[in-house]
């Protein structure tokens, strides 16, 4: 059956100890689990929101594929990954990564390997909504994103 993952791509908030309690419930095989939760910056004040677009269906089957991915790479007992869309304000979440394996290495390189592929390969795009009533544009994609990624290709 292999290790279980769950993916969402949800407009409501989440709840991390809610999320790693359904990861672990039950699994005394797991040994380490590593979260990593991304929240909306207020960049230096400027920023009152992020409009997060995704394509839906799409979004969700490249972040399961992603997962997959880690699971087979790092031997995960399970992941789950969470983003949402819609407008954020600073110091909401954006974006949850659970991983779960039999020892810690394997769950940080797995948490950092699924969010290094979700910022280049998922489907999402930023508008940025500026404190001063304005609407920014879109946002970049990073050459740091890319490179970051890039790493787990050696």
């Amino acid at each position: 059956m292999g290790a279980p993952v769950t993916v969402r791509v949800q407009r409501d908030d989440f709840d991390l100890s809610a999320e790693v309690s359904r990861l672990t419930s039950g699994r005394p095989d797991i040994g380490a689990v590593v979260t990593f939760s991304g929240l909306c910056r207020d960049e230096a004040g400027t920023l009152a929101a992020l409009e997060l677009e995704h394509y839906p269906g799409m979004a969700e089957a490249e972040i399961a594929r992603i997962c997959h991915l880690a699971i087979e790479r790092f031997g995960l007992q399970a992941a789950t990954a969470i983003h949402r869309h819609g407008r954020i304000t600073p110091g909401e979440n954006i974006v949850l990564v659970v991983t779960a394996s039999p020892h810690r290495q394997a769950a940080f390189d797995g948490a950092n390997f699924i969010m290094d592929f979700l910022k280049t390969s998922a489907p999402f795009w930023k508008k940025e909504h500026l404190a001063d009533g304005t609407t920014g544009g879109w946002v970049s994609a990073k050459d740091a994103d890319d490179t970051a990624r890039d790493r787990w290709q050696r």
